[in-house]
């Protein structure tokens, strides 16, 4: 029970630190956590675990939580800086990658010791990036079209929770598909693989119906450089 009591914790933290982000610093605060989450999100993949009987992989709930962050975007802000969001996160990933293949080429001095670990880390970023920058414009590109979608035919305050979760069911689906598919294809033996793919879908959308009044507390939510601006 340990990882699930953990897990639900470290959930709720990132949710709450997503409110945080947004109350102190706006769209802006949005933006970098799509950022900030994605980079990490793409660190902590490479590790799995045991979670509800089922071998899952970390980094679950940081990624979801950047679907949270676009929907507030989407709902606070419109669809193009929803978008935007999306295309920063896909940026982060791009300069992580490069940045840590060019780290680990580097010649390590004799006093070194990250070396290998490092070289163990981002060894898998490669295809675990290319894997997560294509099932991350897709999807989040699909969610940010669904959510807009949806919002035309339930519009009120109320619905949030079914633009929220509709868009998240649909996106979620095709992103695990694409992701797992690729980031993990002669990686794992195929049983293995399923279970990672139904294991992550499960997951992340478990998650994306957490985070629902996560995104109600965000409506309720005036920013503090919004608050300066209408004084």
């Amino acid at each position: 029970m340990f990882n699930e009591i953990l897990g639900l914790i470290f959930i709720l933290f990132n949710f709450a630190m997503l409110l945080t982000m947004y109350k102190l610093f706006g769209k802006t605060g949005l933006f970098a956590w799509v950022a900030i989450a994605s980079i990490i999100a793409n660190i902590q993949v490479t590790k799995t675990i045991e979670v509800i009987g089922l071998t899952a992989t970390l980094g679950n709930s940081l990624y979801a939580s950047t679907f949270l962050a676009t929907d507030i975007l989407n709902e606070k802000y419109g669809k193009k800086q929803a978008q935007k969001a999306v295309w920063l996160g896909f940026s982060s990933l791009l300069v992580l990658v490069l940045t840590m293949q060019f780290g680990v080429k580097f010649i390590p001095g004799e006093s070194d010791f990250a070396q290998g670990s490092l070289e163990t880390l981002f060894g898998l970023v490669p295809q675990i990036a290319i894997a997560s920058m294509i099932a991350y414009l897709t999807s989040q590109h699909l969610d940010v079209i669904i959510f807009s979608f949806i919002k035309k035919i339930f519009p009120s305050d109320r619905q949030f929770w079914i633009r929220n979760n509709g868009s998240a069911v649909l996106s979620q689906l095709l992103d695990t598909l694409i992701f797992t598919g690729i980031a993990f294809y002669g990686v794992y033996s195929l049983d293995i693989w399923f279970q990672i793919f139904i294991s992550t879908y499960v997951l992340k959308v478990i998650i994306s119906f957490m985070d629902t009044p996560f995104g109600y507390l965000a409506k309720r939510i005036t920013p503090l450089d919004e608050k300066k601006e209408s004084l």
